[in-house]
Protein backbone atom coordinates (compact mmCIF):
# COMPACT_ATOMS: atom_id res chain seq x y z
CA UNK A 1 0.00 0.00 0.00
CA UNK A 2 1.42 3.31 -1.10
CA UNK A 3 1.01 6.29 1.32
CA UNK A 4 3.60 8.47 -0.11
CA UNK A 5 2.42 8.74 -3.41
CA UNK A 6 -1.32 8.78 -3.68
CA UNK A 7 -3.36 9.29 -7.00
CA UNK A 8 -6.29 11.22 -7.83
CA UNK A 9 -7.64 9.76 -10.63
CA UNK A 10 -10.03 12.38 -13.02
CA UNK A 11 -12.51 11.28 -15.31
CA UNK A 12 -14.05 14.15 -17.51
CA UNK A 13 -14.63 13.45 -21.43
CA UNK A 14 -13.75 17.20 -21.74
CA UNK A 15 -9.59 17.31 -22.80
CA UNK A 16 -9.50 21.14 -21.80
CA UNK A 17 -10.90 20.29 -18.39
CA UNK A 18 -9.06 17.35 -17.59
CA UNK A 19 -5.91 19.51 -18.66
CA UNK A 20 -6.70 22.11 -16.71
CA UNK A 21 -7.51 20.47 -13.57
CA UNK A 22 -4.82 18.11 -13.99
CA UNK A 23 -2.33 20.84 -13.75
CA UNK A 24 -4.14 22.46 -11.01
CA UNK A 25 -4.08 19.32 -8.78
CA UNK A 26 -0.22 18.39 -9.20
CA UNK A 27 0.68 22.13 -8.04
CA UNK A 28 0.02 21.08 -4.84
CA UNK A 29 2.36 17.44 -4.93
CA UNK A 30 -0.48 15.24 -6.12
CA UNK A 31 -0.38 12.89 -8.81
CA UNK A 32 -2.93 12.96 -11.15
CA UNK A 33 -4.09 10.03 -14.23
CA UNK A 34 -6.62 11.56 -16.18
CA UNK A 35 -9.58 9.44 -18.11
CA UNK A 36 -11.71 10.25 -21.01
CA UNK A 37 -13.52 7.23 -21.29
CA UNK A 38 -16.04 5.95 -18.01
CA UNK A 39 -15.25 3.01 -19.10
CA UNK A 40 -11.79 2.74 -19.44
CA UNK A 41 -10.93 3.97 -16.13
CA UNK A 42 -13.38 1.32 -14.75
CA UNK A 43 -11.34 -1.29 -16.24
CA UNK A 44 -7.88 -0.05 -15.92
CA UNK A 45 -7.30 1.93 -12.36
CA UNK A 46 -6.03 0.58 -9.31
CA UNK A 47 -8.17 -0.43 -6.92
CA UNK A 48 -5.51 -0.83 -4.07
CA UNK A 49 -3.87 2.51 -4.64
CA UNK A 50 -3.93 5.36 -1.77
CA UNK A 51 -6.24 8.69 -3.20
CA UNK A 52 -9.62 9.55 -4.39
CA UNK A 53 -11.49 9.76 -7.60
CA UNK A 54 -13.00 13.12 -9.37
CA UNK A 55 -15.99 12.25 -11.52
CA UNK A 56 -17.70 14.38 -14.04
CA UNK A 57 -21.60 13.29 -13.54
CA UNK A 58 -22.50 13.83 -17.29
CA UNK A 59 -20.33 11.83 -19.62
CA UNK A 60 -21.38 10.21 -22.87
CA UNK A 61 -21.91 6.39 -22.71
CA UNK A 62 -22.01 5.89 -19.17
CA UNK A 63 -23.06 8.90 -16.57
CA UNK A 64 -21.13 9.50 -13.82
CA UNK A 65 -23.72 8.62 -11.34
CA UNK A 66 -23.62 4.93 -13.37
CA UNK A 67 -19.34 5.02 -12.78
CA UNK A 68 -20.39 5.77 -8.90
CA UNK A 69 -22.92 3.09 -8.81
CA UNK A 70 -20.05 0.35 -10.39
CA UNK A 71 -17.54 1.60 -7.86
CA UNK A 72 -19.74 1.33 -4.67
CA UNK A 73 -21.10 -2.48 -6.39
CA UNK A 74 -17.29 -3.60 -6.45
CA UNK A 75 -16.25 -2.19 -3.04
CA UNK A 76 -13.93 0.60 -3.89
CA UNK A 77 -12.87 2.66 -1.23
CA UNK A 78 -11.31 5.77 -2.69
CA UNK A 79 -13.63 8.84 -2.42
CA UNK A 80 -15.47 10.33 -4.95
CA UNK A 81 -16.07 13.98 -5.54
CA UNK A 82 -18.80 14.30 -8.26
CA UNK A 83 -18.69 17.43 -10.85
CA UNK A 84 -20.98 19.24 -12.77
CA UNK A 85 -21.74 21.89 -14.43
CA UNK A 86 -25.57 21.34 -14.58
CA UNK A 87 -26.08 20.99 -10.85
CA UNK A 88 -29.65 20.58 -9.38
CA UNK A 89 -30.69 19.33 -6.04
CA UNK A 90 -32.04 15.94 -7.79
CA UNK A 91 -28.71 14.94 -9.16
CA UNK A 92 -26.87 16.54 -6.18
CA UNK A 93 -29.05 14.06 -3.77
CA UNK A 94 -28.58 10.66 -5.78
CA UNK A 95 -24.95 11.23 -5.72
CA UNK A 96 -24.68 11.22 -1.77
CA UNK A 97 -27.34 9.05 -1.79
CA UNK A 98 -25.12 6.40 -3.91
CA UNK A 99 -22.19 7.05 -2.00
CA UNK A 100 -20.00 10.31 -2.84
CA UNK A 101 -17.82 12.12 -0.68
CA UNK A 102 -18.50 15.84 -2.28
CA UNK A 103 -20.31 17.14 -5.05
CA UNK A 104 -19.05 20.33 -6.77
CA UNK A 105 -20.61 22.76 -9.01
CA UNK A 106 -18.19 24.08 -12.61
CA UNK A 107 -16.90 25.61 -13.29
CA UNK A 108 -14.97 24.92 -9.28
CA UNK A 109 -13.63 27.09 -7.20
CA UNK A 110 -9.74 25.48 -7.00
CA UNK A 111 -9.17 26.18 -3.65
CA UNK A 112 -12.16 24.49 -2.94
CA UNK A 113 -11.37 21.33 -4.78
CA UNK A 114 -7.68 21.31 -3.80
CA UNK A 115 -9.04 21.40 0.17
CA UNK A 116 -11.50 18.52 -0.65
CA UNK A 117 -9.20 16.35 -2.51
CA UNK A 118 -6.11 16.96 0.49
CA UNK A 119 -9.53 16.00 3.10
CA UNK A 120 -10.35 13.10 1.25
CA UNK A 121 -7.05 11.75 0.98
CA UNK A 122 -5.88 12.26 4.53
CA UNK A 123 -9.22 10.45 5.13
CA UNK A 124 -8.79 7.42 2.94
CA UNK A 125 -5.08 7.08 4.59
CA UNK A 126 -6.55 6.88 8.18
CA UNK A 127 -8.78 4.08 6.74
CA UNK A 128 -6.80 2.21 4.76
CA UNK A 129 -4.61 2.30 7.97
CA UNK A 130 -8.06 1.15 10.36
CA UNK A 131 -8.51 -1.32 7.77
CA UNK A 132 -4.86 -2.70 7.83
CA UNK A 133 -4.58 -2.60 11.51
CA UNK A 134 -7.98 -4.52 11.70
CA UNK A 135 -6.86 -7.46 9.50
CA UNK A 136 -3.64 -7.88 11.18
CA UNK A 137 -6.00 -8.16 14.48
CA UNK A 138 -8.25 -10.94 13.12
CA UNK A 139 -4.76 -12.71 11.74
CA UNK A 140 -3.21 -12.92 15.40
CA UNK A 141 -6.44 -13.94 16.68
CA UNK A 142 -6.81 -16.78 14.38
CA UNK A 143 -3.51 -18.17 15.63
CA UNK A 144 -4.59 -18.89 19.20
CA UNK A 145 -5.21 -22.49 20.39
CA UNK A 146 -8.88 -23.23 21.62
CA UNK A 147 -7.41 -22.89 24.99
CA UNK A 148 -5.37 -19.79 24.84
CA UNK A 149 -8.79 -18.10 23.32
CA UNK A 150 -10.71 -19.64 26.45
CA UNK A 151 -7.95 -17.53 28.67
CA UNK A 152 -8.49 -14.56 26.37
CA UNK A 153 -11.87 -14.71 27.24
CA UNK A 154 -11.62 -15.11 30.74
CA UNK A 155 -9.36 -12.03 30.69
CA UNK A 156 -11.58 -9.85 29.14
CA UNK A 157 -14.24 -10.87 31.37
CA UNK A 158 -12.46 -9.41 34.41
CA UNK A 159 -11.37 -12.69 35.86
CA UNK A 160 -7.81 -12.77 38.10
CA UNK A 161 -5.37 -15.38 37.24
CA UNK A 162 -6.24 -17.88 40.31
CA UNK A 163 -10.14 -17.55 39.04
CA UNK A 164 -9.10 -18.31 35.52
CA UNK A 165 -7.64 -21.30 36.90
CA UNK A 166 -10.36 -22.63 39.04
CA UNK A 167 -12.82 -21.97 35.87
CA UNK A 168 -10.38 -24.10 33.66
CA UNK A 169 -8.92 -26.49 36.17
CA UNK A 170 -5.53 -24.80 35.45
CA UNK A 171 -2.88 -24.39 37.86
CA UNK A 172 -2.01 -20.91 38.83
CA UNK A 173 1.18 -21.41 36.62
CA UNK A 174 0.04 -22.94 33.62
CA UNK A 175 -2.35 -20.05 33.60
CA UNK A 176 0.68 -17.44 33.86
CA UNK A 177 2.43 -19.06 30.59
CA UNK A 178 -1.33 -19.24 28.77
CA UNK A 179 -1.00 -15.25 29.67
CA UNK A 180 2.60 -14.56 28.62
CA UNK A 181 1.89 -16.69 25.98
CA UNK A 182 -1.51 -14.62 24.37
CA UNK A 183 0.52 -11.14 24.84
CA UNK A 184 3.31 -12.42 22.83
CA UNK A 185 1.44 -14.06 20.09
CA UNK A 186 -1.14 -11.02 19.78
CA UNK A 187 1.69 -8.63 20.36
CA UNK A 188 -0.01 -6.29 22.94
CA UNK A 189 2.37 -4.42 26.62
CA UNK A 190 -0.76 -4.51 28.24
CA UNK A 191 -4.03 -5.46 29.74
CA UNK A 192 -5.69 -2.27 28.34
CA UNK A 193 -3.65 -3.23 24.62
CA UNK A 194 -5.54 -6.65 24.94
CA UNK A 195 -8.86 -5.85 25.86
CA UNK A 196 -8.97 -2.95 23.06
CA UNK A 197 -8.13 -4.69 20.43
CA UNK A 198 -9.66 -8.16 21.15
CA UNK A 199 -12.59 -7.72 23.40
CA UNK A 200 -14.77 -7.78 20.57
CA UNK A 201 -13.64 -10.63 18.85
CA UNK A 202 -14.17 -12.69 21.72
CA UNK A 203 -17.48 -11.17 21.96
CA UNK A 204 -18.11 -12.09 18.77
CA UNK A 205 -17.10 -15.41 19.03
CA UNK A 206 -18.84 -15.73 22.22
CA UNK A 207 -22.21 -14.77 20.23
CA UNK A 208 -21.60 -17.48 17.22
CA UNK A 209 -23.91 -19.73 17.19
Amino acid sequence: MNTLSPTIHLIDDDAAVRESLALLISTVGLRVTTWAEPQAFLDGFDREGIGAIVLDVRMPGISGLAVLDALVAQGVDQPVIMLTGHGTVEICRRAFKAGAAEFLEKPVNDELLIETLQHAVRQHVRSRKRHQIDRTTRERYAHLSEREREVLGLIVSGLTNKEIGRALDLSPRTVETHRANLFAKLQVESLAQLIRHYAALVEGDDAAP
